[in-house]
């Protein structure tokens, strides 16, 4: 039961003496990782520190991705498909927690197709038709992500949107020319930004 479906309890929290309250309220926060890191960043950092959780976001995802090239291959093999897909999930993580502390969405359109259009680039022969299922898996992802990442470009101001344009519709346009345009297609995604 949540604090607002209870007015009583509600009610009595809300007289609590200052203190009281106080004390409370660095008790729950302390329990919550999350919590703590987002009013870190909204009540001691500023837009410097922003920029540097960005230029570190950015080294971390070129490193992941760098540092994939030596374990994943890219022939269409059962292991590769799902080393891809983990390194995707792991790479998208690190954006979802960086958004969800900053809520900034312009690094966040960028961090998401940066993992995009490493995944074609470095990888293209893996979306290429195949019957195994981890293909099959690793397909949908990617077009769910495919989805997500043109779903919040479309949001962006469209000053925003002409810097990440052509970059990514050129990573776009790849995964269309790939087995992905069947998924593409299903799940009804618009591919031309323009």
């Amino acid at each position: 039961m949540s604090l607002h479906q209870d007015a009583e309890l509600k009610k009595a929290v809300l007289d609590l003496p200052q203190k009281e309250k106080d004390k409370l309220l660095v008790r729950l926060i302390s329990k919550d990782k999350m919590l703590i890191k987002q009013l870190h960043f909204q009540l001691l950092e500023d837009a410097e520190d922003l920029e540097r959780r960005i230029e570190k976001l950015r080294k971390q995802l070129e490193q992941l991705f760098d540092s994939g090239l030596s374990q994943i291959g890219n022939t269409p093999q059962h292991s590769n498909f799902i080393s891809l897909s983990k390194l995707i999930k792991q790479a998208s993580g690190l954006v979802n927690e960086h958004e969800k502390v900053t809520k900034d969405k312009i690094s966040e359109v960028e961090f998401r197709c940066y993992i995009l259009k490493r995944a074609i680039a470095d990888y293209d022969r893996l979306f290429d038709p195949s019957y195994q299922s981890a293909a099959h898996k690793l397909h949908k992802y990617i077009t769910g992500r495919i989805k997500h990442a043109v779903g919040k470009y479309s949001k962006l101001h469209e000053d925003f949107q002409f810097d990440y344009r052509e970059d990514f519709q050129n990573t776009l346009d790849a995964f269309g020319n790939t087995t992905l345009k069947s998924y593409i297609s299903e799940q009804k995604i618009d591919l031309d930004l323009n």
